[in-house]
């Protein structure tokens, strides 16, 4: 591509000049990046073959309106006609950890996730589960089910609904249902960036260990970021917090940087903090979990 447009002076000078069509050379560029369907390719050539020819500069810009237009209606009509399993996508990872807080050990973790983007509708499940058995007592075994429609009523924003269960005996719950909705917005949404925020009114049902039970309104807010600086490399942020008065308020953060190895596969490096600010007596208001796996889209 960079080739092209150091040779498209050349190229047009050989052009013949007609103010209401699009130099051949020009036009064969054009073609060429619209086939390989890369909008970014596309908005470069647009960009310089309106420098170089002024005088078919509307006519460039409108071809290039058309072809992202063309292409969008055949992404809705595809979209429209998918079936149930058509459009979701998924992610599982595999990988060890290294726990300091409550525990400190080297356990397994394994995470699935599916998510479903439709025009209107978005579905995201999530699956976890972290067990470790040391001499053949176990230290750690944590376990959580997640799942969020989205319905998008504007560009940018949407409505969501979260319902969620966790079982954590070393962090000091049997189980926890937790149940939100309220308004996203998506601050960023274009090809290598994406930021989602996340805020509004939730209730909460905690059964600790220590006998106690906790059933109270609360107030969620969640961060979700990914950032692809270069080809190959990705940076993932998701933090949530659940907030109560006079109750437990929960705070979970976990940074990630996966690097592409070959096809789906990539290898992850991932760090996760939650902090539970009234845990029952003898437990730490924090863990941490440090870890490295091996992760597969589909």
């Amino acid at each position: 591509m960079r080739a092209l447009l150091l040779a498209l002076p050349l190229l047009l000078a050989n052009a013949p000049s007609d103010p209401d069509t699009i130099p051949p050379p020009i036009k064969a560029m054009l073609d060429a990046a619209m086939a390989s369907g890369n909008e970014n390719d596309v908005a470069t050539v647009v960009k310089y073959a309106r420098a170089a020819a002024p005088e078919s500069a509307d006519q460039i810009a409108r071809l290039a309106s058309d072809w992202r237009a063309d292409r969008r209606r055949k992404n809705e009509q595809r979209i429209r006609e998918a079936g149930l399993f058509d459009l979701v996508k998924g992610r599982a990872e595999l990988g060890a950890y290294v726990t300091q807080g409550n525990s400190n050990n080297i356990g397994l973790t394994a995470v699935i996730e599916l998510r479903r983007e439709a025009l209107e509708w978005r579905h995201k499940l999530r699956f976890q589960a972290d067990y470790q058995e040391s001499r053949g007592v176990v230290t750690r075994e944590r376990y959580v089910a997640a799942y969020e429609p989205n319905w998008k009523f504007g560009e940018r924003a949407y409505m969501y609904g979260a319902a969620q269960f966790e079982a954590d005996r070393i962090l000091g719950y049997r189980d926890r249902i937790s149940v939100s909705s309220g308004i996203g917005y998506s601050a960023f949404k274009r090809p290598g960036l994406r930021l989602d925020l996340e805020l509004g009114p939730a209730y909460r049902y905690t059964d600790f260990t220590d006998g106690r039970t906790e059933s109270r309104p609360a107030i969620r807010g969640s961060v979700d970021f990914e950032w692809k600086p270069v080809t190959g490399i990705t940076i993932r942020q998701n933090a949530s917090a659940y907030v109560q008065q006079d109750a437990t308020s929960t705070v979970t953060s976990k940074s990630a940087v996966l690097s592409r190895l070959i096809g789906p596969l990539s290898a992850q490096l991932s760090y996760t903090l939650q902090y539970e600010s009234m845990p029952p007596a003898g437990r730490k208001t924090t863990d941490t979990v440090s870890r490295a796996a091996l992760v597969v889209d589909f």
